[in-house]
């Protein structure tokens, strides 16, 4: 599918003249040639119809290709989700919209919370009561001894020692 798009936008953009597009690759002619012709103009309604088809639907299809489990194994999703974040970065770049968007936010959000709400995160907690009782008690018990050393030699007169 990707290629008849490409082949599409290119065919188009010959028709249409040059539109304002990110850069001159092939691909990016092609999205804003297909913006162009079906929106008027590279648009967030493109944008996300284009993240819908290119980026979206094969991320979709690998994650629920895997098995649940293995969707918060790290190793397993990195690749995809890098390949996603990609994906949506180019294309917001040829259609010249600023990255990271709203819509792209979104996007990762909902991913999130389809595919990763059940993940364990690792969070921080509090430390064991004894480390925290040794954190709070040194301090306090090294106060009075600082103070009674300043008043002995202050007392004593001798300044040099």
């Amino acid at each position: 599918m990707k290629g008849a798009l490409g082949f599409i936008g290119v065919f188009l953009s010959f028709l249409c003249g040059e539109s304002a597009c990110g850069n001159h690759s092939h691909n990016c002619m092609a999205y804003c040639s297909l913006c162009d012709q079906f929106y008027g103009a590279p648009t967030t309604i493109c944008l996300s119809d284009l993240l819908d088809h290119l980026c979206l639907h094969k991320f979709y299809t690998t994650m629920t290709s895997l098995n649940s489990t293995d969707w918060c194994t790290w190793s397993n999703v990195s690749g995809l989700y890098s390949n996603l974040s990609l994906c949506t970065e180019e294309i917001s770049d040829c259609l010249e919209i600023p990255w990271p968007n709203p819509l792209v936010e979104q996007t990762f959000v909902n991913i999130h919370s389809k595919f990763f709400k059940d993940c364990p995160s690792e969070e921080l907690s509090d430390p064991p009561p004894v480390i925290v009782f040794a954190l709070v008690i040194t301090p306090i018990c090294l106060i009075p001894v600082m103070v009674s050393l300043v008043v002995l030699k202050t007392k004593n007169g001798d300044g040099s020692s």
